[in-house]
């Protein structure tokens, strides 16, 4: 089990038994081709997975050691850089990807999709940079540093222009940020700060934080945006609440489509909290599964993915009414990430495995709500992305 997984494992509730194990490859009868990108944090590889008429497969891999290979940086052959974030942009054309160790930091690399072609030497970012998001232009990518291994105090989210994969901020925002994405419009960031209960918004041209939103139920609403958490030593709350525990505990923070509203995953309540960005209130909350850890929204709007870390399986949510319309068992134990098809059509979810067991991507029919396929990749598969689709009969 890598350190990530272990942490974690502490951090938040003990999850239920494993489910049983999903068809390695059911019926399926896609009519489009398409690939995800993956990250193996404990196995140190990228891979690039294809699925179409002739099932799902490993198509290409791409070790860490490689790409230090095509930089000038030297690497470290001593530890592993655990892969953790994988976003590309919105183009397709390039592949932004977060390694978690380092001495003391992590990195940031940009890789050309397609090729595994590195694009730049990694920036050095904060300790453990985790979850990342680009900006709708592809001009910046927002990662967030986690900070694992350090001290239970505020952490930052790095804010990265591309051209030239320089940082251009790290504003201080919470203690353990995750769940990093951009508004569809480009211009706002959201994160959820996984043991101060907040959800945080920032301006991405002014590299400030704009607005604060403390989750805790029955605690819910605005809070001052200089209100770092109970866990900053030279804020409000210090000398008197660094014991503080995460009553919700938000994992992952996702924008609607329209960016009109955002769904929060509180991990330790196991439920889900949906957030106007307008108005900055909470709608409603809706009970999960045991330990929700990402969540996605299809892009016609229509179903939120929700992986469930602790229960080992996925839900699926009609986002209308909120209903459940499935909870199913995944391949294997410890769920992660989501990568939706542009069609609205499949989730490709990636399970992180235990211990020297692989990790897995398990793919998802939307409309039947089933596993069509399972693919085995490199141990803790974590952050997984879109990349394309394609008719079926192109080239």
């Amino acid at each position: 089990m890598s350190s990530l997984t272990l942490a974690l494992a502490l951090l938040l509730a003990a999850g239920s038994g494993a489910p049983d194990p999903a068809s390695e490859q059911a019926e399926a009868d896609p009519t489009a081709t398409y690939w995800v990108y993956v990250g193996s944090e404990s196995a140190d590889f990228v891979h690039r997975i294809r699925f179409g008429p002739g099932g799902a497969v490993v198509e290409e891999e791409y070790s860490v050691g490689h790409l230090y290979r095509q930089s000038s940086v030297p690497e470290l052959y001593s530890e592993s850089e655990a892969p953790h974030g994988i976003a590309i942009d919105a183009d397709g054309g390039t592949v932004y990807l977060t390694t978690g160790h380092g001495l003391p930091d992590g990195k940031l690399w940009a890789l050309e999709a397609g090729s595994g072609r590195l694009l730049a030497d990694p920036v050095d970012l904060g300790r453990f940079p985790a979850s990342l998001g680009v900006s709708p232009d592809g001009g910046y990518v927002a990662v967030a540093n986690f900070n694992l291994h350090g001290r239970m105090e505020p952490s930052s989210i790095s804010v990265v222009r591309t051209d030239g994969m320089t940082e251009v901020g790290r504003i201080e925002t919470c203690t353990m940020p995750h769940g990093s994405r951009v508004h569809p419009a480009g211009r706002r960031h959201y994160s959820a700060c996984m043991m101060d209960d907040q959800l945080v918004e920032l301006d991405l041209l002014t590299l400030e934080v704009r607005r604060r939103y403390h989750l805790a139920a029955g605690e819910e609403g605005p809070l001052d945006p200089s209100d770092r958490g109970p866990h900053d030593p030279h804020g409000p709350h210090a000398g008197h609440d660094m014991g503080h525990t995460a009553s919700c505990s938000p994992t992952w923070v996702q924008p609607t489509p329209d960016g009109a509203f955002a769904w929060v995953v509180c991990n330790r309540s196991d439920e889900l909290v949906e957030i106007d960005l307008e108005s900055w209130t909470h709608r409603r909350r809706i009970a999960t599964g045991r330990g929700p850890y990402n969540v996605d929204v299809t892009p016609d709007g229509r179903i939120l993915v929700v992986t469930l870390k602790q229960g080992d399986g996925v839900e699926f949510f009609e986002l209308e009414s909120g209903e459940s319309l499935a909870r199913l068992p995944a391949s294997t134990r410890v769920v992660h990430g989501i990568a939706l098809s542009p069609d609205s059509r499949y989730a490709f979810i990636s399970v992180e495995g235990i211990g020297s067991e692989p990790g897995k991507v398990d793919i998802f029919d939307l409309g039947a709500l089933e596993v069509v396929a399972s693919v085995p990749v490199g141990q803790q598969a974590s952050g997984i992305a879109f990349w394309k689709m394609e008719a079926a009969d192109a080239p």
